[in-house]
């Protein structure tokens, strides 16, 4: 007879680390399952991938027995591994902080497979290469022509960016000049203009 299971927790351990320490004991402690037997039996499946991130998804029993099912590790973190950083752009997309080959997107594309919804390699590699874009990991010979598009873009928005510094710097001279008496002078003339007009009638 089948077992009833009464809760499912999913976590993100790195592989072959596990211990009974938060976050892990915090999150399955109130479960009442055996920490340490979660543990080893978690380090052993995952040594072999040691440096990544791996999913895992436990299912927990009335008796409070368990088993779990291992995942592949976050699009995101293959990524930063594969470009040798630590985190993606703040500017997500406006900003290329990294380039990696297109070999390097068809790597984590099949890792990622049994994970993302669907059954072709080249739809895995468009998925994870938008995953790169929004994270500011350029991919060569994918996106080449957005590459240099981006970097116009960028040229163009730095001369701007200098035009409005200039014009700025205009401005407060212009105002700077009036604060130092110009402003009278143009009342003045005004005023004197007023004055020759009541004289006429």
């Amino acid at each position: 007879m089948a077992k009833n299971v009464v809760k499912k927790i999913k976590l993100q351990i790195p592989a072959g680390k596990a211990t009974p320490a938060p976050p892990v004991g915090t999150v399955l402690g109130p479960a009442g399952i055996n920490l340490q037997e979660f543990c080893t039996k978690y380090n052993d499946a995952t040594r072999e991938k040691m440096g990544d991130i791996i999913p895992v998804e436990i299912s927990i029993y009335e008796d409070r027995t368990f088993d779990f099912v291992l995942k592949t590790p976050p699009t995101a973190s293959l990524l930063l591994k594969a470009a040798g950083i630590s985190k993606g752009s703040k500017k997500g997309a406006n900003e290329i902080i990294a380039t990696i080959s297109k070999e390097d997107i068809k790597k984590v594309a099949e890792i990622k497979m049994p994970d993302l919804n669907c059954y072709d390699l080249e739809k895995a590699i468009q998925i994870v290469a938008g995953t790169a874009r929004n994270m500011g990991i350029a991919v060569k010979g994918l996106n080449d022509g957005e590459l240099a598009e981006q970097a116009k873009e960028a040229e163009e928005a730095a001369a701007q960016a200098a035009k409005l510094e200039a014009d700025l710097e205009a401005m407060e001279e212009s105002a700077k000049a009036m604060a130092e008496g110009a402003s009278v002078e143009v009342e003045t003339t005004a005023q004197s203009k007023e004055t020759e007009n009541e004289d006429e009638e």
